[in-house]
């Protein structure tokens, strides 16, 4: 097992991530829950196990990484693209075409069926796919799940289906980058191991750099690469310790 070291990259690597002196705060003057990374770079291809104590900035990492908030300084590059500079539309444009996002919490719409929820992810695609229910149902069996959850609606299944679902609908578009966040604390530890197994096996299919963020430090053995936000979230300069 290792410690990714944010420093001591090989400079001919292509990069899924680059973090250039990024800082966020929220609100003006607050410095709690905020985010100080002078450089952080991810080759694609790699699987990090990114853990820290509650608070420690791994969603709102994440959030960044997905274009949900913007770096107050800085500049983050996915995919050896410019990202944070962006306008709001292209952002979206991006993550739809590049990213997928596993949440915690899913965010299925639950009143629209499993399929309802897989075509929405891949009608924002750059290529939308033209036989979307066979790639849906090839999607589901590999990630073990009957193909008559497809017309079910998502507050139908149970939470280990629910989440097997959030990863299709994040894979669907085959994305470059995966985004993953917290999602086994609902599970047991069979259901965890299960479910850790096969988010790997289809990262591993679909050849995509996988950033997963969690406190669960059981869940580093999966990873070859892990890295610690307190060795990556440095103190703001003047800050007190």
């Amino acid at each position: 097992m290792k410690e990714v070291n944010t420093d001591n990259h090989e400079p001919h690597k292509p990069w899924a991530i680059n973090l250039q002196n990024v800082q966020f705060r929220y609100g003006k003057s607050g410095a709690e829950n905020a985010l100080n990374i002078p450089l952080w770079q991810v080759a694609r291809g790699e699987r990090v196990f990114l853990h820290g104590d509650s608070g420690s900035g791994k969603t709102t990492l994440l959030n960044l990484l997905s274009g949900v908030l913007t770096p107050t300084q800085g500049t983050i590059e996915l995919l050896e693209q410019p990202f944070s500079t962006l306008s709001a539309r292209r952002r979206d444009t991006f993550r739809a075409h590049h990213i997928g996002v596993v949440f915690q919490q899913f965010n299925l719409v639950p009143y629209l069926s499993v399929l309802k929820n897989i075509q929405l992810a891949n009608h924002f695609a750059a290529k939308r796919d033209k036989d979307i229910v066979a790639s849906a149902n090839a999607m589901l069996a590999k990630l073990n799940l009957p193909s008559d959850v497809l017309h079910k609606p998502a507050n139908a299944l149970s939470v280990g289906q629910q989440q097997r679902v959030a990863i299709a609908r994040a894979l669907i578009n085959q994305p470059e980058l995966l985004l993953v966040d917290e999602p086994t604390s609902a599970l047991d530890a069979s259901a965890r191991d299960a479910f850790m197994t096969i988010l790997l096996e289809m990262c591993e299919s679909v050849e995509a750099s996988l950033i997963f963020v969690s406190h669960d430090m059981s869940l580093k053995e999966f990873f070859n690469s892990r890295i610690d936000m307190s060795s990556l979230n440095k103190p703001f300069e003047g800050a007190a310790c």
